[in-house]
């Protein structure tokens, strides 16, 4: 059964994050609080926690289209091609923020993912998944908590999504009741930037 950890993103407190840091480390999957909405991942290094993530969405590994969570825009260029000028200002202007950008991968990323010329990157802005990448010091592989329900879509209740999940991830982390927008889809992969989903974030920063 999954823990349930409670960490107040007015001040999160240091063992807590830790708790759930480790389980990441130690190749669990954890639900958290981002920005938008919950999210599930895990360590990008844990490859057999990256294959449960993808059983979870019923699809191949390879074929999943997974969203990397990082700590900071240094950290986030590790796994990207050297984007132009133009790129980096709108990816600045949205980070840490409500926004996935779709960018070239680079052949940092492991082999799941050496396929893909493409993948969804995130700095999310809220503090509890903030102290916890900077934590675990590596990207999260990430999915959006969905619900069973068409007309509601996402879950945003910590509680019931712990009853819902308890028996399939190792942690569920209560960070409060969120919103229920997703975040805003931009591809910067081509020549000209694309919005590919309007959310929570201002697609007018593509400029």
């Amino acid at each position: 059964m999954a823990k349930y950890i409670k960490i107040y993103p007015e001040n999160p407190d240091f063992i807590r994050v830790s708790e759930a840091v480790d389980i990441l480390r130690n190749g669990g999957l954890v639900i958290y609080p981002t920005d938008t909405v919950y999210g599930l991942g895990a360590a990008l290094s844990k490859p057999r926690a990256i294959e449960r993530l993808a059983q979870i969405k019923g699809i191949k590994p390879e074929k999943a289209r997974f969203t990397l969570l990082f700590h900071s825009l240094s950290q986030m260029s590790d796994f990207t091609k050297q984007i132009d000028t133009p790129t980096f200002k709108i990816i600045k202007r949205g980070t840490p923020g409500p926004y996935t950008f779709v960018l070239p991968a680079s052949h940092r990323l492991p082999k799941l993912f050496q396929k893909r010329k493409t993948i969804g990157f995130r700095i999310p802005d809220h503090p509890v998944i903030r102290e916890m990448l900077k934590e675990l010091g590596e990207p999260i592989v990430n999915i959006s908590i969905r619900d069973e329900d068409d007309l509601v879509e996402y879950t945003t209740d910590p509680e019931l999504i712990y009853e819902k999940w308890h028996k399939r991830v190792d942690a569920v982390v209560d960070g409060g009741i969120l919103e229920k927008t997703p975040s805003t889809v931009i591809d910067l992969s081509g020549d000209e930037p694309e919005i590919l989903r309007e959310g929570k974030g201002d697609p007018d920063i593509i400029g």
